[in-house]
């Protein structure tokens, strides 16, 4: 093998490597909002419902 073979996917390597690392830690930050958001859901759910009594 060539050893500017071997460099190249060395370097490949690298990057796909990096490449599912940052994905992971998108699929984390969605996760995240998605909680935060279902809060926020369950917050103002629970906020309306004496307006929706007095009728």
């Amino acid at each position: 093998m060539d050893p500017i073979d071997s460099l190249v996917e060395l370097i490949e390597g690298k990057s796909k490597a990096k490449t599912k690392q940052k994905r992971k830690w998108r699929e984390i930050e969605q996760l995240k909002e998605k909680l935060a958001l279902e809060k926020e859901i369950e917050f103002f759910d629970g906020s309306f419902e004496h307006l929706l009594e007095d009728v």
